[in-house]
């Protein structure tokens, strides 16, 4: 498992997004997950649009990609399912 860093242009703005691996720990609702990453820590994601769209389902227990930015480190966004 490896993480990614990206460099996203957003309105003239630099910000860096990391991709980690995680893994879901808990579901909570409205799409909210808790997920252990891979350094061990617990951070509080919620599900991208189009997954939300398109009804995938998350389990506690599947390996996921998080999206971080590096201004709020206690949360994430949940953008691909790895599976079990």
């Amino acid at each position: 498992m490896s993480s990614q860093i990206m460099s996203v242009q957003i309105m003239n703005n630099q910000v860096d997004i990391v991709k980690i691996n995680a893994k879901v720990l808990e579901s909570l609702p409205n799409t909210m997950f808790r997920v252990e990453l891979e350094g061990g820590r617990v951070i509080l994601t919620s599900l991208k649009g189009t997954l939300r769209r398109r009804y995938v389902r998350i389990f506690p227990g599947d390996t996921v990609v998080v999206e971080m930015t590096k201004y709020d480190e206690d949360r994430g966004r949940i953008v691909a399912k790895i599976g079990r």
